[in-house]
């Protein structure tokens, strides 16, 4: 799931992204206004995190430059300040959450899962398609027989794309850009290697290919 981190405070920022990599997220990270808007506009995010204290700008600025140009990713908004006018000109702007600083990690990936499911129109941790059900919590696939089969970070991040929409067609561009952030470079047969994976655990089948389109999740098998 791809997230954009927007914090000018470089400690933080990588503390930050090395425990949302390990929550499931593949995380883009700027320290400005001016690239946040531009990220915003350019890449497919699933939710954004927005410090609204930037060098060059304010984050309700680039909120709602966002959403004048319809990114309409869920954000939450990450400030020192504590005064409730700032979370309610946030919510204003476009904002879907609000944590002040200093937070717990824990706190911050669990408003994030939240918003997540709510944009997904889910209310519980668990994504259920067809006769599988993926724990959000625990990265792990619970089978029809019962049986739990623990995944890998990237085998987690496919799994989750793929089965919040059912019936959806992805193309390897697409997974791509949720797996894997900027600052990285797979090889173009990756997802092909990863879906392989997959196909072994929820049957060939369960994932199927569209030639020339990409793959999708069919819950009707």
């Amino acid at each position: 799931m791809r997230l954009l981190l927007v914090e000018d405070d470089r400690l933080l920022a990588d503390g930050l992204a090395g425990q949302l990599e390990k929550a499931g997220f593949s995380v883009d990270h700027t320290q400005t206004a001016k690239e946040a808007i531009l990220l915003g506009e350019q890449e497919d995010y699933r939710v954004g995190i927005l410090d609204l204290g930037l060098p060059d700008g304010n984050g309700l600025d680039v909120l709602r430059k966002w959403r004048a140009i319809n990114a309409n990713f869920p954000v939450l908004i990450l400030t020192a300040r504590g005064d409730w006018q700032d979370k309610v000109n946030g919510l204003k702007a476009g904002a879907d959450d609000y944590l002040a600083k200093p937070f717990q990690t824990e706190e911050l990936i669990a408003r994030l899962n939240a918003i997540v499911r709510r944009s997904d129109g889910r209310v519980q941790t668990l994504v259920k398609a067809g006769r599988l059900v993926l724990d959000e919590n625990r990265q792990s696939l619970k089978m029809e027989d019962g049986t739990e089969h623990s995944l890998t970070g990237t085998e987690f991040r496919l799994l989750r794309c793929l089965m919040s929409r059912p019936g959806q067609v992805f193309s390897k561009e697409q997974l791509m850009e949720q797996l894997y952030n900027l600052k990285e470079s797979p090889t173009d047969n990756v997802i092909e290697a990863y879906i392989g994976r997959l196909r072994k655990l929820v049957g060939a089948s369960t994932i199927a290919t569209r030639r020339g389109q990409g793959y999708l999740f069919d819950d009707t098998v």
